[in-house]
């Protein structure tokens, strides 16, 4: 008697799980059966948790300036004037021996005459000679020169999505790129990882 009652309670217990298996397998079916009509519809697995098709999503960016100093050297070269910029010298040289010279010529008046003409002739040729050699002295040195460079950079700040939600097209700013679908809540736009 013992026996037929175990076997009894065995044959309940196999047939109770049997039957909750087929229930379950037709629950499973039902939901997979909708595929992309339900993602269309806006529909989702679990109750309350609905999800929404992605129709485009658009990165927006921030352009910000960061300005920099770039630096070099140069070399700067410079010309200092003659010490005598005036050619006194060629001019007194040249004076002394126009007038030497011209004192050389005539007599008398004449000799006054020739040796003062001598010393402006001698002066006057003196002066150019020494404008023809003359140069300025050239230095040069080397100076940092620094400037300041505009440095652009653009980066993503978020991602507007428009979405499909129960035939109504919806756009909401997101920090990432959600995929090919959204999820909603009451029509509320809630953070996803699907993709």
């Amino acid at each position: 008697m013992n026996r037929l009652m175990g076997n009894v309670l065995n044959i309940a217990i196999a047939a109770t799980l049997a039957t909750g298996l087929a229930a379950c397998n037709r629950n499973a079916d039902a939901g997979t059966s909708g595929g992309s009509a339900a993602l269309d519809a806006g529909s989702g697995g679990d109750a309350g948790v609905k999800y929404a098709k992605v129709v485009s999503v658009d990165p927006v960016r921030s352009t910000s300036n960061n300005p920099r100093q770039v630096c070099h050297d140069e070399t700067v070269t410079q010309t200092a004037p003659p010490r005598d910029q005036h050619r006194i010298a060629g001019t007194a040289i040249g004076a002394v021996v126009g007038g030497l010279l011209g004192n050389q010529v005539g007599g008398g008046k004449g000799k006054t005459l020739a040796t003062v003409a001598g010393a402006v002739g001698g002066g006057y040729a003196g002066n150019r000679i020494e404008a023809s050699r003359q140069h300025g002295q050239v230095t040069s040195s080397v100076e940092r020169k620094c400037s300041t460079v505009n440095n652009p950079s653009t980066k993503v700040v978020g991602y507007d999505v428009r979405y499909t939600y129960n035939g109504v097209t919806r756009t909401v700013r997101m920090d990432h790129d959600p995929g090919d679908r959204v999820q909603v809540q009451e029509g509320v736009t809630a953070v996803s990882d699907a993709r």
